[in-house]
């Protein structure tokens, strides 16, 4: 995946799109996502001092440090913290499962797993938005407790797409002892958990993908060859054959609907 893409992905996120929807427009309720407008305005906030907390903050350029590093670590945490390692590895093995080399291409691939993204993650934005943003827009909570509120949300979000036993291995890697709930685990056993888990996950669908069209080239190499058509390439007879199949039944409609529902 080329680094433009990831960082266009980073900033649609942070932005949290809501597919044209201006913050003045949307309805008031827990299940809103932070607009651009929100997004921008807790940047502004985060590095401007306030009049009354002035004498207490760092100075302003060491919070611009600090925002911006931030903000230039941010790609790498949205793409393996979110839905999209998942999602992005599936499209590429349908792709390859297609045998149609670059088509879609890889912009098409990236930006279909970064809104497919973006609707999985709705709900977990939505409590982001309600328990941390937006208190901290109000001036109700400040930037620690608003971040705390946000990472319990993605942490949230992770384990439940955690396999057991990975979680496991990580516990026992870091040599962490007993904790009450898995939400009292660091995010430095949280996170590698959740990427090997998502890994897998995302094989397995690929993989069970990948049957049927192998199949179909195995049972066409097996006809041209018994037709003694030995010199004819069977990509070219199967590839026509599997667009055809996958657009009979849908399949990108299915693709996204399987994805969306993996997810819990």
């Amino acid at each position: 995946m080329r680094r433009p893409a990831v960082y266009i992905m980073a900033c649609l996120l942070l932005g949290g799109i809501c597919l044209g929807a201006d913050a003045a427009e949307q309805p008031e309720g827990p299940s809103v996502m932070p607009s651009v407008g929100d997004m921008l305005n807790v940047i502004d906030k985060a590095t401007t001092p306030q009049a009354d907390t002035e004498a207490t903050n760092w100075s302003g350029p060491i919070r611009l440090v600090i925002v911006f590093t931030a903000l230039a670590i941010l790609p790498s945490l949205l793409v393996m913290m979110t839905s999209f390692t998942r999602i992005v590895i599936v499209l590429a093995f349908v792709r390859r499962a297609l045998t149609t080399q670059t088509i879609p291409p890889n912009i098409a691939i990236v930006g279909l797993a970064l809104f497919l993204t973006l609707f999985t993650m709705a709900p977990t934005f939505s409590l982001i938005n309600r328990d941390a943003i937006q208190p901290y827009l109000a001036n109700q909570a400040d930037m620690t407790t608003a971040g705390a509120a946000a990472s319990r949300h993605i942490k949230d979000f992770m384990l439940r797409q955690t396999r057991q036993s990975d979680l496991a291995l990580f516990v026992q890697m870091a040599k962490v002892g007993p904790v009450a709930s898995p939400q009292e685990l660091g995010m430095h056993v949280v996170v590698p958990s959740f990427i090997i888990s998502e890994f897998r996950t995302a094989f397995e669908m690929g993989c069970v993908l990948f049957i049927p069209f192998l199949l179909m080239d195995l049972v066409l190499a097996s006809v041209l060859l018994s037709a003694g058509m030995m010199m004819l390439p069977p990509m070219m007879i199967s590839l026509p054959l599997k667009l055809m199949l996958f657009i009979l039944v849908d399949g990108w409609s299915l693709l996204a609907k399987s994805l969306s529902l993996s997810f819990r």
